[in-house]
């Protein structure tokens, strides 16, 4: 099914209808929890998902108020390249995200990886991809459910409320037969526009306009008080290994263990066969781990980016947008002068 395919026309979208309705479900993923996942999305968000299946998507690609967005992104340990993954395969007309290039610049970074842009870099980088306020965006990555739900909540924060995550990912699109594009991007310069724009903004300003929701945004000085008065929830997404301190870091440099207070829901918990379980098990999932979805939450991680798959794991539970703890363990764990516990749960 795989084929050279470009976007925006009637006949590709029936084509697209015909592969899905001759498909299997996604792979590990009957058909009925995707449906039920969704379902529960809507009533959490019912002008557009926080989630949408192959299915969803494929009925409206070829709307021009849609745009999708390539947003693979992978440790080292995953031994795969994102720009390569991007030229080789994608979603009909896809444009890519990158993670890294679409990010704070280094000196406001401070040497931490894909913290998040300023106002004038993401608003340089929608307008470099053709995004307007009202374009609905949806989300992909090559892992299923993995780098995608960090552009989701990067979007959220500036104020995006039309995007969605694709459900399973890359590898549900191609489980369902749907076609990928796989000729070359036209260019270099097109396929990194978003990241170019973004480290040099126009002077003049964008005609998007982004605005941060720093209610949704924690520092390291935020996260060392919360330690102390524990006025919010703290999700920590890493392994439990990495959380008591017995797992080394993958990162060079920092300590192990975790922000006092913390509790320990690693992301795989949230997922199977690389796709969100439905809510209900969501829900179980947060209580399990001694988390209180009605309560303020915070989501930390190694960098930013899984702490994002938790926060969208429960926004399909309670409708609600956490806060993410940007810096994460890059951050706090490379600091000696902050409280750090190995405890697996604190008293």
């Amino acid at each position: 099914m795989q084929a050279s395919l470009r976007t925006g026309s009637g006949r590709q979208a029936l084509h697209l209808r015909r592969c899905f309705a001759s498909a299997p479900p996604a792979a590990g993923r009957p058909r009925t929890a995707m449906a039920s996942t969704a379902a529960a999305a809507g009533a959490a968000d019912k002008q557009f998902p926080p989630v949408v299946s192959p299915q969803w998507l494929a009925e409206r690609l070829s709307d021009p108020a849609v745009r999708v967005l390539d947003c693979c992104w992978y440790m080292p340990v995953h031994g795969r390249n994102n720009h390569a993954d991007y030229r080789a395969n994608r979603l009909p007309g896809a444009r890519f995200f990158d993670i890294d290039g679409v990010a704070a610049d280094p000196a406001a970074a401070r040497g931490l990886p894909h913290m998040l842009p300023s106002e004038q870099g993401f608003a340089a980088a929608m307008d470099a991809l053709g995004i307007t306020a009202d374009t609905q965006v949806v989300l992909y990555d090559h892992l299923g459910i993995f780098s995608a739900p960090r552009v989701w909540w990067t979007f959220k924060v500036f104020g995006h409320d039309k995007v969605a995550v694709l459900q399973g990912g890359l590898p549900a699109w191609r489980a369902a037969g749907l076609p990928l594009e796989t000729a070359p991007p036209p260019s270099d310069d097109h396929m990194f526009a978003a990241s170019a724009a973004c480290a040099a903004p126009p002077a003049g300003g964008s005609a998007y306009k982004a605005r941060l929701d720093k209610s949704k945004v924690r520092t390291l000085d935020d996260m060392v008080a919360n330690a102390a008065s524990r006025r919010e929830q703290v999700m920590d997404a890493r392994s439990g290994g990495r959380f008591v301190g017995t797992e080394p870091e993958p990162r060079p440099g920092l300590r192990g263990g975790h922000i006092p207070g913390a509790r320990s829901l690693p992301f795989p918990t949230l997922l199977e066969a690389g796709a969100y379980k439905p809510p209900a098990d969501l829900a179980a999932a947060f209580a399990a781990a001694g988390l209180d979805p009605a309560r303020p939450l915070v989501g930390s991680c190694g960098s930013g980016l899984t702490a994002c798959i938790l926060a969208l794991g429960l926004y399909q539970v309670n409708g609600s947008l956490a806060a993410v703890y940007d810096g994460s363990w890059s951050e706090y764990g490379g600091r000696d002068d902050v409280p750090v516990s190995t405890l697996p749960v604190d008293p």
